[in-house]
């Protein structure tokens, strides 16, 4: 954690625009009610056609649009928006534009960091559209965790692997988690650049939880802090995912646990995953 640039101490928020709609209105009429402190919004665009994302810059000093040059992704271009930021932003938040701020949330989360100087992500309390509560803080799939998370989670979600990875027996209060909803995220830029930011390699999906483990690794906590609350409008379920997002999400979660099982020895195993993740991928598409 050393040999990092000193930033200021100004607060900006990141969120990767791809034809958000009307959800764009909501995220950013109550990001003014989140926090006292002066923020600067950038959109980073992936190509929008709607022209939501420029007619809310029109509309704004304090709103600024990103085009990123075409659909990278949502990791490559939450990096381009937090690259942008001159150095006097040291808070950066990175959230989708389908979120909606609870009063003061940004403050609580804000708050927190002080409490936790080691802290490099800071994560909400993460509400479902119908009220109920997302499991937004979670262990590190481990091989064994992820692999019965992945097999058994839609067959049998009340099995052991899945609440021990969703940490669903786990006291609703503020603690270290192994990785955090990229759906919203407050960042130590210190950190986020230690640790080089997100990595690009993944489209969409696992990029948060890849960003957790390399924090922690770098030697920073990923702190959740359930006082601060958002609603996440259009939910996580993967029942909403078109094919594409499903094959998406697979083809993440293949990434992520490839590269932890790298050589020769694990060739075998790579191909069981593969193979595990290619038969899920047919059965949850042919139920959506």
């Amino acid at each position: 954690m050393t040999g990092v640039t000193r930033y200021g101490d100004g607060l900006a928020v990141v969120t990767v625009t791809y034809s958000p709609g009307e959800t764009l209105d909501t995220f950013l009429s109550t990001l003014k009610d989140a926090t006292t402190r002066p923020v600067r919004v950038v959109l980073a665009d992936n190509g929008s056609t709607d022209g939501v994302p420029e007619r809310a810059a029109a509309a704004s000093d304090e709103v600024t649009f990103l085009p990123t040059g075409g659909n990278l992704g949502y990791g490559a271009a939450a990096n381009r928006g937090v690259a942008s930021l001159p150095e006097e932003y040291g808070w950066v938040v990175v959230a989708n534009p389908d979120v909606s701020w609870d009063a003061g949330s940004l403050d609580v989360l804000l708050e927190a960091a002080k409490r936790w100087p080691r802290g490099g992500a800071f994560g909400p309390l993460i509400h479902e559209p119908n009220g109920e509560v997302y499991p937004s803080a979670r262990q590190l799939p481990s091989l064994g965790r992820g692999l019965g998370h992945a097999v058994f989670g839609k067959v049998w979600p009340s099995n052991p692997w899945t609440r021990e990875y969703r940490q669903e027996d786990t006291a609703v209060r503020e603690r270290p988690a192994g990785w955090l909803s990229g759906s919203c995220l407050l960042l130590r830029r210190e950190a986020f650049d230690s640790v080089d930011g997100f990595d690009p390699r993944y489209f969409m999906y696992f990029e948060d939880v890849d960003l957790g483990e390399r924090l922690g690794r770098a030697g920073w906590l990923n702190v959740y802090v359930p006082d601060a609350s958002v609603t996440h409008i259009g939910g996580h379920s993967t029942s909403r995912m078109s094919n594409r997002m499903l094959a998406a999400h697979h083809s993440s979660a293949y990434r992520y646990l490839s590269d932890r099982h790298q050589g020769p020895l694990w060739a075998p195993l790579r191909l069981a995953v593969r193979t595990g993740l290619g038969l899920r991928l047919r059965l949850v598409t042919r139920r959506s």
